[in-house]
C-alpha cells in the first residue's frame, strides 16, 4: 500500500512538471530577455566620435552550448580604433560592436555547457567578438577560464598584449640567458610585458623611448619593471654601451615604430640580427639600409597576433602560452599595464585619447562596467 501511495506522488509531481514545463520555460525565456545589455555599435566606417553609437538589446534566450557573460572590463586598443576607421586589415560585418578583448563575469550557461559555471571569470578567445558592451552571450567555445586571483587589469589585456611580446619573444630569435633584446616604444603595453618577460626569462632588454616631460619618472617606473637600460631616441643615436661592450650586441629587435626609429634598432643589431616589426606608430616606412642587409645579414620580419590566434586558435601551443602568462601573473612576475580605468558611460574619452599622434600617452584606457 505504501508502496503504491508513493508511485502515485511520483506520478501526480512528474504530470505537473510536464503540465508547468511551457510555463517555465516560458519564464525563463523572459528572464533572458529582461536582462538588457548596452553596446558600442559602429555601422559605418569612420572616426570614432562620429560613427560609435551607444545601443541597447534584450538578450536572446541562451541555447544549450552558450553562456551569458557579464563585462567587468574591456581595453580601448589602438587596433580597435583602426578596426572603427576602416584602416586595419580586419574588417567585421557591419554593424558591428567594438572591442577586441576584456574580461567579463559568467552569470548563466546552457544545459550543454559543463566547462564554466556562475561566477567564473572569462576572456574571449575569438577576434572581434565585440567586448565594448555590457552583457554578451557567447559559444563555450569561444571563452577561456581566468583564476579569480589575477588582476582585473591583468585578465582583461590577456590575450593582445602579454601573447604579442610573448611570442615575438619566442618565435624568431633562439635566445638564451643573457642575450640581449632591444625595442622602441618601450612604454606601449606591448614593450612593459617585453620587459617583463625579459626580467623573467633572464634575458636584458634595451628600452628606447621618445624624449618628453616626465622622462625620468617614466624611466624609473620602466626600470622598476625589470629594464636595463632605458634610453631615448636621441641617446640611443649617441650611446657607447654596445661599442665597449659595457653590454652585448642585440640578437632581436622589436619595432612598433618605424621610420628612423626602426633603422636605428637595426644599426645597433649584432651580425645576423633579426628585428621584428609589429606596429608603426610613426606612420612611416621601415627602410632598411643595404649595408644591413649585405654585410650584417639582418633578417627583417613582421607579426601579427591576429593571424598567430587565428592559425593556432585551438592549438597545444596556444594554451601553453596562456598557461605561462597566467603563472607568470600568479607570481607576480607579469603585471598589467600603466591604464586609466574610464567608466563605460564615458566611453568617448577612452576613444579619443587611444590613438594619441604624439605617441607619449604611454597607458591603456580601460572600460570599467561597474554600475
Amino acid at each position: 500500500m505504501a508502496n503504491h501511495i508513493m508511485r502515485s506522488i511520483i506520478a501526480r509531481h512528474l504530470i505537473n512538471q510536464v503540465k508547468d514545463a511551457p510555463k517555465v520555460m516560458h519564464n525563463l525565456k523572459i528572464r533572458y530577455q529582461s536582462i538588457q545589455a548596452t553596446k558600442l555599435v559602429f555601422s559605418e566606417y569612420g572616426e570614432p566620435e562620429k560613427v560609435v553609437k551607444q545601443e541597447k538589446e534584450n538578450l536572446e534566450q541562451l541555447k544549450p552550448h552558450e553562456v551569458i557573460v557579464k563585462m567587468l572590463a574591456a581595453p580601448v586598443n589602438p587596433a580597435d580604433i583602426n578596426t572603427i576607421q576602416g584602416t586595419y586589415p580586419t574588417k567585421p560585418n557591419l554593424p558591428a560592436v567594438g572591442g577586441n578583448e576584456g574580461v567579463g563575469e559568467v552569470v548563466s550557461v546552457g544545459e550543454e555547457v559543463k566547462d564554466f559555471e556562475k561566477g567564473d571569470r572569462v576572456v574571449p578567445l575569438k577576434n572581434s567578438l565585440g567586448t565594448w558592451r555590457t552583457y554578451a552571450i557567447l559559444s563555450q567555445n569561444e571563452l577561456f577560464k581566468i583564476p579569480k586571483d589575477v588582476g582585473l587589469v591583468e585578465a582583461a589585456t590577456f590575450t593582445v598584449n602579454p601573447a604579442t611580446a610573448y611570442r615575438m619573444l619566442k618565435d624568431f630569435v633562439e635566445l638564451q640567458e643573457g642575450d640581449v633584446v632591444i625595442q622602441n616604444g618601450a612604454n606601449s603595453a606591448c614593450g612593459q610585458y617585453v620587459i617583463q618577460l625579459c626580467k623573467a626569462w633572464g634575458l636584458q632588454s634595451v628600452n628606447i623611448i621618445r624624449d618628453r616631460p616626465n622622462l625620468t619618472e617614466l624611466q624609473s617606473y620602466l626600470k622598476a619593471l625589470g629594464a636595463n637600460y632605458v634610453l631615448t631616441e636621441e641617446e640611443l643615436r649617441k650611446t657607447e654601451i654596445f661599442k665597449n661592450k659595457t653590454i652585448q650586441k642585440p640578437k632581436l629587435a622589436l619595432n612598433c615604430v618605424g621610420g628612423k626609429s626602426a633603422t636605428e634598432l637595426m644599426r645597433q643589431l649584432c651580425n645576423g640580427g633579426t628585428i621584428v616589426t609589429y606596429g608603426g606608430m610613426a606612420r612611416e616606412p621601415v627602410t632598411v639600409a643595404i649595408s644591413a642587409l649585405i654585410f650584417k645579414d639582418v633578417n627583417v620580419r613582421g607579426f601579427w597576433m591576429t593571424r598567430w590566434s587565428n592559425q593556432n586558435f585551438d592549438s597545444e601551443q596556444r594554451y601553453e602560452m596562456f598557461e605561462e602568462i597566467l603563472t607568470l601573473m600568479q607570481e607576480g612576475k607579469l603585471k598589467g599595464p600603466s591604464y586609466e580605468m574610464v567608466s563605460f558611460a564615458n566611453y568617448m574619452e577612452a576613444l579619443k585619447n587611444t590613438l594619441n599622434p604624439k605617441g607619449m600617452v604611454g597607458k591603456k584606457y580601460i572600460l570599467s562596467f561597474d554600475e
